[in-house]
């Protein structure tokens, strides 16, 4: 079992660990940079399990023992600080054919966990907050600008909150328990981010989580939690399948939204007639 492997089957599998269990399992992925180099004994202190606890997660996870666990999460290392050498994996064959099929199994992966009554609740949640909150950090905040476009184009009061000359914490203070916050964390996971969110969810406001696994600390402040496909050998993450979230929550949210969401994409179409800014053009859509 390879590195994707095993975060897939702790994706799928998560839900039904035992509570001990699961939380052993969301250290040794959200901590994998420490777990690589530490002794059996030092990741049970940190965790205050036994060593034999180790060894069951890891045979549950399908491996001999703890090492073999432990190798695999050397090699998750290893792509992470360097995506050139799985980079290198695909350069020994046809790499246009594995990077299409790479790309296609990430927005087949989002599909699978797009689940209608998820994105009905999202829907929901959106038309009720007084504000929408969209946050995230380095390329996730790519993900969460999206969505701030989205909703200002709907005409819904949307902010952006990204790392600039403030830091996410100082952003958050302005948020009431009215507010909704969707947040995209792609790996690596960053401490601010997972402290800002936490600090939001305990305001009471509504939480929505854009994330590559269950086990994203962030996932422990979330109300309304989705998954996505992001494996790439090159770049960390890859953006296709969080874009492909995106635009299919808030199309189905432009629908939702009924006459007022239509009247606002008309005006934006409207805009796209400027001339003063635009070519003419005929046959436009919005």
């Amino acid at each position: 079992m390879n590195a994707l492997e095993l975060q897939e089957f702790i994706r799928k599998k998560m839900d039904v660990f035992p509570t001990k269990t699961r939380r052993v399992a969301e250290y040794l992925l959200t901590h994998s940079s420490k777990v690589a180099f530490l002794s059996i004994s030092e990741v049970a202190d940190k965790l205050s399990v036994s060593k034999a606890q180790l060894v069951r997660v890891a045979r549950m996870l399908g491996f001999d023992g703890y090492s073999d666990l432990k190798s695999v999460l050397k090699q998750a290392l290893l792509e992470q600080v360097s995506p050139s050498a799985a980079a290198e994996e695909v350069h020994k064959s046809d790499i246009p054919e594995k990077l299409r099929r790479m790309e296609q199994a990430n927005i087949e992966e989002t599909f699978k966990k797009l689940s209608p009554d998820s994105i009905v609740k999202f829907c929901e949640a959106a038309k009720k907050a007084s504000a929408l909150y969209c946050m995230g950090w380095g390329i996730s905040a790519l993900v969460a600008e999206w969505f701030y476009t989205r909703f200002t184009e709907l005409g819904l009061r949307a902010v952006l909150a990204r790392r600039g000359s403030m830091s996410l914490l100082e952003q958050t203070r302005a948020m009431e328990s009215s507010d909704m916050l969707i947040v995209c964390e792609l790996p690596s996971y960053v401490i601010e981010v997972t402290e800002a969110v936490e600090k939001i969810y305990r305001k009471g406001s509504f939480v929505v989580t854009l994330t590559d696994s269950p086990a994203a600390p962030i996932c422990r402040s979330s109300h309304l939690p989705f998954h996505v496909g992001d494996v790439s050998p090159t770049f960390g993450s890859s953006l296709l399948g969080p874009m492909f979230a995106v635009h299919v929550l808030t199309s189905v949210l432009a629908f939702n939204l009924g006459e007022e969401g239509q009247a606002a994409l008309a005006e934006q179409k409207e805009g796209l007639n400027d001339e003063r800014v635009y070519y003419p053009a005929y046959g436009l859509r919005y």
